[in-house]
């Protein structure tokens, strides 16, 4: 029998064709805290959200923060000397704008065309993207991988380019860094929405000086250097900073990319972007992307033979808002 109370908040107004239906949203799923009025859910991996009662119009939009896995950092493969390692692009950014609930400070990418999602009872799949893993070159090259998408509704995500060696750099939410002379960066905000969920990797730096560049970020593309003698690598990209989760949290840098045995690092972007390597030596956790901060891996600074890895990247993270009083 259905409840008859229609009376104060998260009244239940009976049962229609979604299920219960009451003045808020109520929900499970993730760890959910709250901010006010409103309820955050947070995904730092794969789950369920699971609207036991449907608001009624009005009180039924959650705002959503998506950030995709981010790309893995390289080393590159040169058996007659050293290399650069180029920078990995962050995993896709996506938000809403805050609309509907209107208490919390957007980042940039929270704009028009982007709106809340409209939910009705029911489950949901959350998907968070891991990042991609990254690899050591020598004896062999091994080839950077890239992050892997998340989602939300029908809100996707798309996983960061990894590094590129010798080609172009790899597309994806960020595209990475690439260290062959001249070439392009990786293309970000692929495959395309709007507003733009990433941003380009950093050509490869025109020079013969091997240094590499960084992976594109949320909101800044990567970097190269160009100083005498152009050894060295470049910065990875800025990321985005919201206040979905009740304070102001980075998300989505790009990695930095390593220099041509020189002994520098070069840092991974605002965000979680993972720092380049440092002349072979450095521990390879040490150039990962954040954890669940969809950061791209750095790139390694490396001599001959090559025994580290370039960085992984780092996961990503679905955070869910909404009015529940």
């Amino acid at each position: 029998m259905p409840l008859k109370s229609t009376f104060g908040a998260g009244s239940v107004r009976g049962f229609g064709a979604g299920g219960v239906i009451s003045d808020f949203i109520i929900a499970t799923g993730g760890t959910i805290t709250e901010s006010g009025d409103y309820k955050i859910h947070t995904f730092t991996g794969s789950g369920s959200f699971a609207v036991t009662a449907g608001a009624v119009p009005g009180n039924n939009d959650v705002d959503y923060l998506v950030i995709a896995g981010g790309g893995a950092g390289d080393v590159s493969f040169n058996p007659l000397g050293a290399n650069g390692g180029a920078g990995a692009g962050a995993g896709g950014y996506r938000e809403s704008p805050g609309t509907a609930t209107g208490s919390y400070s957007v980042s940039p990418l929270g704009a028009s065309p982007a709106a809340a999602i409209s939910i009705t009872g029911g489950t949901y799949p959350i998907v968070v993207g891991g990042g991609g893993a990254g690899t050591t070159c020598y004896p062999s090259p091994g080839v950077p991988t890239r992050g892997s998408s998340s989602s939300f509704s029908s809100i996707t995500s798309a996983g960061g380019g990894g590094g590129a060696g010798n080609n172009v750099g790899a597309p994806g939410g960020s595209g990475g860094g690439v260290n062959l002379n001249g070439a392009a960066g990786g293309a970000g905000n692929t495959p395309p929405v709007s507003p733009a969920q990433g941003t380009n990797g950093s050509p490869g730096i025109p020079s013969s000086g091997g240094g590499a560049s960084g992976g594109g970020g949320a909101l800044v593309a990567g970097s190269q250097n160009f100083t005498s003698p152009n050894t060295n690598g470049g910065t990875g990209g800025g990321g985005a900073t919201t206040s979905i989760s009740g304070s102001p949290t980075a998300y989505a840098g790009g990695g930095g990319g390593g220099g041509y045995n020189n002994g520098s690092t070069f840092a991974g972007g605002s965000g979680g972007g993972g720092p380049s390597g440092n002349n072979g030596t450095t521990n390879a956790n040490d150039m990962n992307g954040s954890t669940n901060k969809g950061g791209g891996g750095g790139g390694g600074s490396s001599g001959v033979p090559v025994t580290i890895r370039g960085g992984n990247g780092g996961s990503g993270v679905v955070v869910l808002r909404y009015k529940f009083q």
